[in-house]
């Protein structure tokens, strides 16, 4: 691996479950900068999953695996039983992602309890079993990758979770520096990612609490790795990806790549898809959950989230944000047209793919259940998990628009 800090890094886009899904992977993969994404967990509880809901909760799967500005998606699957995982990813694959992710760090009660996400950790083999199966189910060239934290209660057994899942066939292991029992509580402890990286063979990226360039080098030099992946530090400044390939390139303190002017066509942009493909009540939720992200870094975010927390009419606070009238709401898609172009798309001479720019567009509803610890309440969210769970796909209720500050809490995906 390049060592940290000679060469740009490869920086990901974390999976952020009821945040960042296909509409602000579109969104952020236009600014420029971000490699590779991960899409939201689909969760695979004991059945084989139709292929509708693979291209519900990653409709990029319609466009060759790609988001609309060409950045490759891999589809991340969350489960316990090994089998079961196979069976569901020999059909995703047939979908065409960019690779198959597991997901190994999930915090959120909802799915521990169910064997899912970060408890696993206490089950190395079981662990290493899991992606052994999923690895065989798919066509060699297809990457299997997995995300995991140090470990559930503490690092103990990090560097044999790390092994297991390297040794079994993983392509790359994505660490989120804390244990499940940290949740999303700073700091992250990106020096004990080292011992992981020296320990197995295959590409470890860094992750958690990357808000900034410092943030950037600070994680490199500790962990050891030359890759990052960036979560909620992405959302509140969508400039972040570039800003640490500037300063990695040049060496020259980071400049802001993006300011609030800057943004405003970012914002229309996610309006426009937020009005194509999300009901009207709760398009306001949306945009404020955005909001309520950026004003971490902008002040005039801070001051339009103040000012609009309470407006859930999506006319009124479009025209207070100078945001264009919303279009009429399409029909909430099953996945079936997706699947449709996906087995009906032409075929060029060269056997690639031939997709049309607009093929990626439709998808589900997915919640606004935010991951991390912001300061706001996270009583609604709760009750929106335990619902939403509940469902094959682990598709997220969406909660009023007025209750948008409500909508933070400890989903995993949130890097």
């Amino acid at each position: 691996m390049t060592p940290p800090g000679s060469a740009a890094p490869l920086l990901l886009l974390a999976p952020m479950e009821g945040l960042l899904d296909f509409m602000l992977r579109d969104v952020l993969t236009r600014v420029g900068g971000i490699d590779r994404c991960v899409s939201e967990f689909i969760r695979v509880t004991g059945t084989l999953l139709p292929n509708k809901v693979f291209l519900r909760i990653v409709p990029e799967l319609a466009n060759g695996g790609r988001t609309p500005a060409g950045v490759p998606v891999r589809a991340q699957l969350l489960g316990s039983d090994p089998a079961c995982l196979a069976d569901n990813a020999a059909r995703l694959a047939a979908l065409g992602p960019a690779g198959i992710d597991l997901n190994f760090g999930c915090p959120a009660k909802v799915v521990n309890r169910h064997g899912g996400g970060a408890t696993l950790l206490d089950e190395p083999e079981r662990v290493g079993r899991i992606l052994a199966a999923v690895r065989a189910a798919v066509p060699p060239a297809m990457p299997v990758s997995a995300k995991m934290r140090l470990g559930v209660r503490d690092d103990t057994r990090a560097v044999e979770n790390a092994l297991a899942l390297a040794e079994a066939g993983a392509a790359e292991l994505v660490v989120h520096a804390r244990t499940k029992l940290d949740g999303y509580r700073p700091p992250a402890y990106w020096d004990r990612i080292a011992a992981l990286r020296e320990a197995v063979r295959v590409p470890v990226i860094a992750n958690g609490e990357i808000w900034s360039v410092a943030d950037a080098r600070r994680c490199r030099a500790e962990s050891g790795c030359s890759g990052l992946m960036l979560g909620r530090g992405m959302v509140a400044d969508p400039g972040l990806a570039l800003d640490i390939l500037q300063a990695a390139g040049d060496g020259a303190p980071a400049r802001p790549a993006l300011d609030w002017a800057g943004l405003q066509p970012l914002l229309a942009a996610y309006w426009a898809l937020v009005s194509r493909h999300i009901e009207p009540r709760h398009r306001a939720g949306r945009v404020k959950q955005w909001l309520h992200h950026l004003r971490r870094r902008h002040p005039q975010a801070e001051a339009a989230y103040l000012a609009l927390r309470t407006e859930n009419d999506p006319a009124r606070l479009a025209a207070a944000l100078g945001l264009p009238p919303a279009e009429p709401a399409r029909p909430r898609s099953s996945g079936v047209e997706e699947e449709r172009r996906i087995h009906h798309r032409p075929v060029q001479a060269d056997g690639e793919v031939q997709v049309r720019a607009g093929d990626a567009a439709g998808g589900a509803d997915v919640g606004d259940a935010v991951a991390g610890r912001d300061p706001v309440t996270r009583a609604h969210v709760r009750g929106a998990q335990v619902a939403a769970h509940r469902q094959q796909a682990a598709a997220v209720v969406q909660p009023d628009g007025a209750a948008v500050e409500e909508v933070v809490a400890d989903v995993e995906h949130h890097a």
